[in-house]
């Protein structure tokens, strides 16, 4: 493989969630401009009651111009907040629900090509009912599913979201590989 070999990154706009960047790179001795978007991370959180039922955010997305259904997540507060206390935040905040065990899930990254966003998530079980912290722009509706009814939308087409169907697909994985043992 050709070493790539990045000349300059320029700031062309700071935003309020993230940073876009033109870098300039050397890829086999020809010189591209890149797009870069920086991101400073979030965390997401698999809500799961004692039923066995996952909780699920609907709220309206403005990139696609719609409502989305997804498991709670948010940006990080400062580029160092430890993400499982952004996790534990998000849930509360989005759900109204407490856990009781909040557990390590998995890392993903939502789009390699320009993005850096790492976004770890984390299971959160043995849930207790509080109140919802809302931001005063979001409008949000907890809804309540069954694996399967999840994995049916995904499979459909119908839930689209990476680190939702990343972190269904990865519970789903826990839950066999337990099963089995």
């Amino acid at each position: 493989m050709e070493p790539v070999k990045r000349l300059k990154r320029e700031l062309i706009h700071k935003g309020a969630v993230v940073d876009y960047y033109a870098d300039t790179v050397e890829v086999g001795g020809e010189v591209a401009v890149w797009d870069f978007v920086h991101h400073n991370g979030a965390a997401a959180v698999l809500p799961v009651d004692n039923e066995g039922k996952i909780l699920m955010v609907r709220q309206y997305r403005n990139a696609l111009d719609r409502f989305t259904l997804e498991i709670p997540a948010g940006k990080l507060d400062t580029p160092d907040e430890p993400t499982l206390e952004c996790a534990t935040r998000e849930l509360e905040e989005e759900t109204g629900y407490k856990a009781g065990k909040i557990e390590y899930l998995l890392s993903i990254n939502t789009n390699v090509a320009i993005f850096d966003e790492n976004i770890d998530v984390y299971l959160a079980t043995d849930l207790t009912k509080g109140e919802m912290h809302l931001d005063p722009m979001e409008e949000i509706n907890v809804e309540r599913y069954e694996l399967s009814e999840l994995q049916d939308m995904i499979f459909k087409g119908e839930l689209k979201d990476s680190k939702t169907v990343a972190a269904i697909n990865a519970y789903a994985v826990m839950l066999y590989k337990n099963m089995i043992r």
